[in-house]
Parts: structure tokens; sequence; C-alpha cells
């Protein structure tokens, strides 16, 4: 078998492109002549352009230097601490293909295993660390003979640090199933394959620190290894001594089916269909569109052929893969992960897993929850990385997991439904014969909750139709969870027109809390409610219009950021002039005036805003909106959305991202470049402070609201340090937007209760 060593060599020149056949120089450690299995200065090609060789050094500080010739020019260094310095330091390149740097006593200083390249050896971590959310990522090269950085990279998940990825850029193109417990410690190693007297021991290792995969190899084994090829495949090899040839034991994704999202939402790649694997859609659901799908185009993917309700039970689906952007629940049983899905009405499947009997000493469940589309699933069989699902199905009976509705009902249904429309048609006559035509209604009498009603106008739907060309998506301005915004033109003025969804699950008690409110309260800075319609199942609230749309459309959009300095940006939505308007009440007062807290067997929202415990358990009080609020502060302070940071900064969301910064004090760096001209320092640490303190776990330790207008209205310095905020595991990333379409509402703020200041 072959043995590994170090050269300073020019892969660059086996490229097929001749612009790159340069005299260029790096450092490697390989196994065979065409196997450079990690490379130094892969960035900074050294070009020699003298007759000498370039120089690798270790210096008394106890770094490794390559250089040119003369030593003028250092294209890359290793990092050892000032205080490792000694004379007496050795750079050794072991067998396993590792360089490490070790000191007179034993210890190694540094290793090339810390920082991968693109090859993953035995006895490699690929690692992701707690605190920071960071970790290791294989990187491809460029092509066959260019090791320069590529475009496709292999790591953890920094969101959920139980699964891995393959992304091309920041486009995930693979996912791995998430940990199951199968992968353990090394006490309790698993037997992945035995083939050619090959033995692989994976190890999946989760403690207070960090989590982190690796694998070893069998005593006499061949060379093994993991590559990421610059075509973006994943590659499990094996060296061949007879052949001396690399063999190709395994790739990722082995099919197109596999590659993520590729069945679209509510879909899944069945593995276990041979020898091709093809998507299908779940029981229950069929095609976004048939035609596509028997084309083979899947990625609109499927829809529930009937609509949830809230007493729907689960069906158990055996050795699935897990779809991605789950929510984690940890240390809990089966049954409270099923209660915690069962009692929120967004919540469509969940996963559970105990993996105490693979981690020694430690007692440790893993509870998956979703709440809305199902991305990326598979079938995998009977294989160890499977999970069972946990999948809601319209009709499924949740004591007995039984079908509710027979053949016989399904068949008398529709009748007693035909019959039941021939009563209304007769009893709709009858009221048109009595002269109640409710389309020439101008006012209407709106009962609401107090001792009087509203008398409130009511524009009719066809002048509404008119108004927006029929609801054209040329004038469409915007949507959510709610429905779509419409702009349109009434009698010479324009206005905003927002539609509820037909198929909305939420709505009703919303329509009527928002008009209720609006139409009482009367402020400069409300956007103004022009009137209503309630026509059938038609519910349509009229705006003025506001050309300046929200806030998060400028203070997002890096082109026009500029315009929001740090006295205007403190505002919500934008009239013509820039003046705050404030909209959208249809979360408000969904518990009494009387009380502190309550609990909703349906969960509506903005996912990211929402509070922990009602997100997940449908708790709401007084203190749900105030974690809303600190959301958005630390949104306004940075110009950051609450997911953008899980690329750019290495953090799952703005969250954690805030609380690290200024638990290093490093607070101030978190204010948006577009500020610091017009910004006071003091005013911004104090909005970060109070933000964190919005953003606790606990309920109980968030401010009041009058306690938030109070201290940042007088700049109080008396405020208490703010613990660990709320924050539990989602898929954090682009793919975050799509949940805006999972049963949410358009508001983000909402009436929690009025207090004195």
């Amino acid at each position: 078998q072959p043995s590994s060593r170090m050269a300073v060599t020019s892969p660059w020149a086996s490229s097929p492109h001749p612009a790159r056949r340069r005299p260029t120089c790096t450092l490697a450690s390989g196994t065979a002549a065409s196997s450079v299995v990690w490379v130094a200065n892969r960035g900074t090609p050294l070009t020699n352009g003298t007759s000498s060789a370039p120089t690798l050094t270790l210096t008394n500080a106890s770094n490794l230097v390559l250089s040119d010739s003369d030593g003028r020019r250092v294209v890359w260094m290793t990092n050892v601490g000032a205080a490792s310095s000694s004379s007496s330091t050795e750079a050794v390149l072991l067998n396993t293909g590792n360089l490490i740097i070790r000191s007179p006593n034993g210890t190694t200083l540094w290793q090339s295993f810390d920082h991968p390249t693109d090859t993953f050896l035995p006895g490699m971590k690929m690692q992701i660390r707690y605190r920071t959310r960071a970790g290791e990522r294989l990187v491809s090269w460029k092509d066959a003979g260019d090791p320069s950085p590529g475009g496709f990279s292999y790591g953890c998940d920094p969101a959920t640090s139980i699964q891995m990825f393959l992304w091309d850029g920041s486009r995930p193109v693979y996912r791995s199933t998430p940990w199951t417990g199968f992968r353990v410690k090394s006490e309790d190693e698993y037997l992945l394959t035995n083939t050619s007297a090959i033995i692989i021991n994976l190890a999946f290792v989760n403690n207070d620190e960090e989590s982190y995969t690796m694998f070893t190899v069998s005593d006499g084994a061949w060379h093994t290894r993991f590559v990421l090829t610059y075509s973006g495949k994943l590659q499990f090899q094996s060296w061949n001594s007879s052949s001396s040839t690399w063999v190709v034991f395994g790739q990722w994704p082995p099919h197109e089916c596999n590659r993520y999202g590729y069945c679209g939402p509510n879909g899944y790649c069945d593995e276990t269909v041979l020898p091709i694997p093809t998507c299908k859609c779940f029981d229950g659901f069929k095609p976004m569109s048939t035609e596509e799908w028997d084309n083979g185009e899947f990625w609109k993917g499927c829809q529930r052929k009937e609509a949830l309700r809230c007493s729907d039970g689960f069906m158990p689906l055996s050795g699935m893969k897990p779809p991605d952007r789950f929510v984690i629940v940890g240390n809990t049983s089966l049954r409270e992960c099923a209660a915690a899905c069962g009692r929120n009405c967004s919540c469509m499947a969940y996963a559970y897993a105990n993996l105490s009997s693979s981690i020694e000493n430690r007692d440790l469940t893993r509870c998956l929850v979703w709440v809305g589309e199902l991305v990326d699933t598979g079938r995998l069989g009977a294989s160890t990385a499977s999970d069972t699902l946990y999948l809601r199905l319209a009709g499924l009976d949740a004591a007995t997991g039984k079908r509710t509705r027979s053949n016989a009902m399904k068949v008398v249904l529709p009748v007693l439904g035909g019959a039941a429309l021939i009563l209304m048609c007769i009893s709709i006559a009858w009221l048109k014969f009595k002269g109640k035509d409710r389309n020439q209604e101008k006012h209407k009498k709106l009962p609401s909750d107090g001792s009087s009603d509203l008398d409130f106008p009511f524009i009719r739907f066809e002048e509404i139709a008119l108004a927006t060309h029929n609801f054209s998506e040329t004038c469409m301005i915007g949507h959510g969870g709610f429905g779509k915004v419409y702009k349109g033109t009434v009698g010479g003025q324009e206005i905003a027109v927002k539609r509820l969804s037909r198929d909305s699950q939420q709505g009703t008690n919303e329509f009527r809390n928002e008009v209720i409110l609006i139409a009482k309260l009367q402020h400069k800075n409300l956007v103004r409610l022009l009137g209503c319609c309630d026509k059938g199942d038609e519910k349509l609230l009229i705006y003025e219009y506001l050309p300046n749309k929200s806030l998060d459309a400028t203070l997002f959009d890096d082109s026009r950021k500029h315009l929001l300095d740090w006295g205007t940006r403190l505002n919500i939505i934008k009239d013509a002039e820039m003046k705050p308007k404030i909209a959208d009440f249809g979360m408000a007062r969904i518990f009494g005036d009387n009380q502190e807290n309550a609990n909703t067997q349906r969960v509506v929202g903005t996912f990211g805003y929402m509070a922990p415990e009602y997100a997940m358990h449908g708790i709401i009080s007084i203190k749900s909106d105030i974690y809303s609020f600190g959301v958005l502060l630390l949104e306004i302070v940075t110009g950051m959305k609450r997911s953008s940071t899980s690329h750019a900064m290495g953090f799952p969301s703005l969250i954690i991202y805030s609380w690290n910064m200024w638990k290093d004090g490093k607070a101030a760096e978190l204010a948006d470049s577009s500020i610091i001209d017009t910004c006071l320092l003091d005013e911004v640490l104090l909005c970060i402070h109070v933000a964190l303190l919005c953003v606790q776990e606990n309920p109980k330790d968030r401010p009041h609201m009058s306690s938030v207008v109070f201290t940042l209205e007088n700049g109080s310095t008396t405020l208490p340090t703010p613990s660990r905020p709320a924050y539990f595991v989602g898929q954090s990333t682009e793919l975050e937007q799509l949940r805006n379409n999972i049963q949410n509402s358009v508001n983000t703020l909402t009436l929690t209760g009025i207090e004195g200041r």
C-alpha cells in the first residue's frame, strides 16, 4: 500500500487549460503520485520564476512557512501561537496523511486535519462548534488540474448540527439523513460495509462543546477516503494496490431523485424502487400538476387532497429520510413529542429517536417537528439510518389512527350537500323577494365585543374588483399568510386592498378584530382603513395606499437602505413622505383583556418572529409580542434579516449572532454600516441591550412594553444583564423565507395590552 509523503509540487502543470500551465508550486501530502489529498496554499499558488526551488521552513516560533526561493514573499504559514514557541519543535508527516507540528513533549500544536481541502481521511473530524456555529468544510477543486477553491462544499449543517449538506455555493445540492443514533461513539462502532476486506467505522460524537463526524478503517485495510470532486460529487474511494488506482464504492447524490428538493414540497424520493429511484406523493396527497408529474417534472411537488382539521391524527411511515426545515425539541418522550405536535394545528409531522442507548452516560432524545411543507424527504426502506415519520393526514382519527370517513359517507355527504344547496337557493330567492339585497348596502352594523355596534362603510365587491382589474396579478403589490394585497383606484384615490385567501384556515376572528380595532382607533400614524367587504367567502379590507411599502422593503435592499438614516428607520410602514404608519391588527386581542396568557390550538404568525412558547405549544401571553419586538429591533439596528446570518456569519439566526457579539463585547459592530454617520453609539447599544432582553427564553424575564418605551425614550442605564436568548433550532437559510407562506399572518406588530407611560 502507498505511503504518505509531503512535497512542493505544481498541480497546475496538468491543467487542461493552457492559460493555467505556469510554473507555480503548492504544498501537498498524498498517498499516490496522482493523489493530492491536502493543499496548503491552494488560494495563493507560488510562482517560481527562478531556477531555485521554493522553501518550506519551520521557524523558531513553531510555524511552518512556505516562501519563494529568496524568502522575500511568504505565501502560506501556520498559525501556532507565540506561547508555543520552541527551537525543538518538529514538523512530522504521519502515515495517516496528517501533517502536524509537534512540541518536544509530544503535544500537537497544529495539524492539517483541522484545515481540510477536498478530502476527508480516516481520523479527520468534520465538526461544528456550538458557541460560534462554525466548523470545517470540504471545498472542491476548481477543475481536475486546478486545486484553487471551487464552487462545491460539504460539511455539517450550521443550523442543526445533526445532518450533513453538500452545497453549490449557498444552494443545497444534497442532504444526509439527520442523525438517528446509528452512528455513535467509537466504543459502539457501527459496521457500515465489509467489502474486499474494508471495514469502515463511522462515529458521531455530540457533547457540550461540539458535534462531529469521523471514520476509521480496520488495521491492514486499503487506504480509504471521501473526496468532494470538482463536478460536485462526494465519492467514497479505496486504493487498489494491484491496479494502483482509486476504486469508487459509492457517491452522493447517487441519483437525480436524491438531489435536494428534487421531488418538490410534500413529495419524496422512493429509493426502494429499483433500479432507478422515483418521486412519489405522500398518502393523502396528489401532484400539483399531473401533466408535469407524468413528464418527470417534479419540482412543484404535491398538494393535499383534503384540507386538514385540528382533530386529524398521524400516520406512521417507517423507513423514511426525515424532511429538512425541522424544529428540534430535546429531552422529551415519544408521547410528549406527539402531544407537542398534536396540539399545534400547524404541525404537519414529527419524528422521534431515543439516543440514550447510543451515547454513554447521557440521557438524550431527539424530537423533530415540522410546520408547513415537507421538503427533501425520502424512503430508505430498512436502512439503519431511517426514521419513522408521523404524518398528519386528513380524515385520520387521532385516537385510533384509522380513517374516520367511510366510502358510504363519501356518497351520502355529496347527496346531502346537494339537498342543502337546493334549500339554500330557495332561501336566497325568498330573501330577495323580501327586498333584502345586500349588494345595495352602503353601511352595515358591525358587532363588536362591547355594548354597542359600529357603523362602518361596506364597499361593494364589484366596485373593488373593477378597481383592481378583477384582482389582476399586475396589480398585486404584496402577499402573506392572510392572502394577497392589490393596488387600485376608487374615485380618483389610490387604495390598497387586502384579500383574505379562500383556502386560509385563519381569518374570521382576525378579520373581525382588525375592522373593529382600526375603526375605533384614530391616529396620524395609523394606516387609515377606508372600508371593507364581506360577501360570501370573500373578505376584503380597503386601506389607504402607502407608496413606500413596509420598512423591510427598504431596510433589506442594499441599493435603497441608505435612504433610511437612524431616525427614519425606527418607523414601520412609510407613506410618500417617509412618515411612519402602523397597520395590520389581525392577531390583536385573540385573548381577553383580563388574561395574562392563553392557550390556542391554532398557531399563526410569521415564523422567526413568534415567541418559542407560542410557536411550539400555542401558549400566548402579553410577553409574546415583546419577543417579536425584540427581533424587529435587532433587524432595524443591523439591517439584517432574522435568518440572513446563516451563510453570511456562520450563525443560524440573527438572535444568536447578536448575542455572541454582545457577549464578546463587540455589540457596536452590529450597527448597520449605512447608519454609522447618523446614529449615536449609545442609542444603538441601548437598542441592542433592550432587544436581547425582549428575546429571553423565559417570558417572565422579558420586560413589559411600558418599560421598553420608557427605556428607549429616557436612555436608562440600569438595565439587567440579558442571559442566553430563546432559540429553537430550525433550518435557517434562504429557504427560511418559504416558511412565510405557511400559516402566516402579515402582521408584524400586534396589540398585547394597553399601558400608560
